[in-house]
């Protein structure tokens, strides 16, 4: 049951769709519910928009296109500094919303309160160094100048699992860099959203420069933005499945483009590793999140030398996982985001026992309400399961073993996705081996956790295109212009 405090924070989160600076209903009247996980219960009715909201919301960012684009530098960094100070003021209020409509516990939405937090400040001092080039040309004939400009108008659609960080790794860079933007969160934990973007409307955001369009019919109110020929530039992060179908779309305007898709993270522990270290790196980059993340490890590939006891090291952890809705002291493992989720996580577990694998601990959902699944270690898993091809987006711990380098990078690699990678090794010389041959765009050397705002996050192959955070991430939002003007001393 949702408690007093949780029902003054919810009502305290707008309800509307977000456009040209107005909070208002769908034009059709149309709502959605939000759900909490952990009960099934409905924590909130919101706008589910239309096709007419949609182009409303694009009407107001193309609107303000021009002003934002012309805005001082300075001032766009006061904002997001501004925003930035906020979500640090109320991390609290911030952390619980997430917890009741994703249910993660709330010591991991406090921790993604920082995470996403840190986007806003990154691309405030981003924003006042966005640098071009003047020089002579090579002739002597003129002088060279390289310039950088908005993009214009973007259309940003969000993720369900990290639904503050998700939304603050887009809206920032693109407000540093002077674009406008219509975003679109998800249907299943859209109040994150609402409530950033209430408070980039309290840090001073101008009417029509960050529109928000909640809805349930998301493919039908995407395609006609996408198709708007003011549109520049389209950012998402979701499935290669969904990815490939908005890069179709977004190929007949030639869109600037970000993808961030799906993964299918290998994690290589070898004989020589620190164990101990090896298994704290796999309880975070497994369990994070429920193991609901992009950059989740999917597949541990164990030395076959140390293979039993990595196996019995984390199932002694696993099995002490606390179990509950989030907002419970104590609770280490939450709800999946809904029964699919459930129902995938159990699918891969039996297909992978049914081919020869042995479940050490958990392999059930969880006969309670809400969506719970048992944290689970899977061992001995036989090539062809479908649990080493794809993503598992659960509690899940698979393992499988190698017998040299060559093997372990050969199995690494044999998927189509290429997000990120973990490697647990003492010898160097292996460690700089593995940069060059593992196909990830992000690698995390005896670590189990990369992500950080001022890093370049994104992938290779299947994966995805682009990347957010870092000096990169707001080259995403900018083009280039080269400008050729006389020698002025010339004859």
């Amino acid at each position: 049951m949702v408690g007093t405090a949780e029902t003054t924070l919810l009502d305290s989160v707008p309800g509307g769709l977000f456009i040209g600076g107005e909070w208002a209903p769908a034009i059709s009247g149309a709502t959605l519910k939000v759900y909490d996980p952990a009960t099934g219960e409905t924590i909130k009715t919101i706008a589910s928009a239309g096709v007419e909201d949609g182009a409303a919301a694009m009407d107001a960012a193309v609107d303000a296109s021009a002003d934002w684009a012309r805005t001082p530098p300075r001032e766009r960094a006061e904002l997001l500094r501004r925003a930035f100070d906020l979500v640090r003021e109320r991390q609290d209020q911030v952390a619980l919303l997430m917890t009741l409509e994703m249910g993660k516990p709330l010591a991991e939405s406090k921790a993604e309160v920082t995470y996403g937090g840190e986007f806003l400040r990154w691309f405030s001092e981003e924003a006042v160094r966005i640098f071009g080039r003047y020089g002579l040309n090579p002739e002597g004939t003129g002088r060279m100048i390289v310039s950088q400009h908005p993009v214009g108008p973007c259309y940003l659609i969000t993720p369900w699992n990290f639904p503050l960080a998700m939304a603050t790794r887009k809206t920032a860079p693109a407000l540093a860099a002077g674009c406008t933007v219509v975003i679109k969160p998800p249907e299943l934990t859209p109040l994150t959203t609402l409530y950033f973007v209430k408070i980039l409307e309290e840090a001073g955001l101008p009417p029509g420069v960050v529109n928000v369009i909640t809805t349930s019919t998301s493919g039908k109110v995407s395609a006609p933005i996408i198709a708007d020929p003011r549109l520049r530039k389209l950012s998402f992060t979701g499935s290669t499945e969904v990815g490939r179908k908005l890069l179709q779309q977004a190929a007949e305007g030639i869109l600037r483009t970000s993808m961030e898709l799906g993964g299918n993270a290998p994690f290589l522990i070898f004989d020589d590793a620190d164990l101990g270290a090896a298994v704290d790196g796999a309880m975070l980059a497994k369990f994070r999140n429920i193991g609901q993340a992009c950059t989740a490890a999917n597949r541990f590939i164990v030395h076959e030398a140390v293979a039993d006891e990595f196996a019995a090291r984390v199932t002694e952890r696993v099995q002490a996982f606390k179990v509950g809705r989030g907002t419970e002291d104590g609770v280490q493992i939450g709800p999946l985001i809904n029964d699919d989720a459930v129902q995938k996580a159990d699918s891969l577990v039996r297909d992978a026992t049914e081919r020869g694998a042995k479940v050490l601990t958990g392999g059930r959902p969880i006969d309670r309400p809400g969506t719970f699944y048992e944290p689970t270690v899977v061992t001995g898993v036989r090539p062809g399961s479908d649990i080493l091809r794809e993503e598992i987006f659960g509690p899940v711990l698979s393992i499988v073993t190698f017998g040299d380098e060559d093997e372990a990078v050969r199995i690494a690699n044999d998927t189509e996705y290429g997000l990120v990678g973990y490697a647990y090794t003492k010898d160097l010389a292996r460690g700089q081996r593995l940069i060059e041959s593992l196909e990830t765009g992000m690698l995390g050397l005896n670590m189990g956790v990369v992500s950080n705002a001022a890093a370049p996050f994104g992938g290779v192959k299947q994966s995805g295109i682009g990347r957010e955070g870092g000096f990169e991430g707001i080259h995403e939002y900018l083009s280039t212009k080269y400008t050729l003007t006389p020698n002025p001393f010339a004859g």
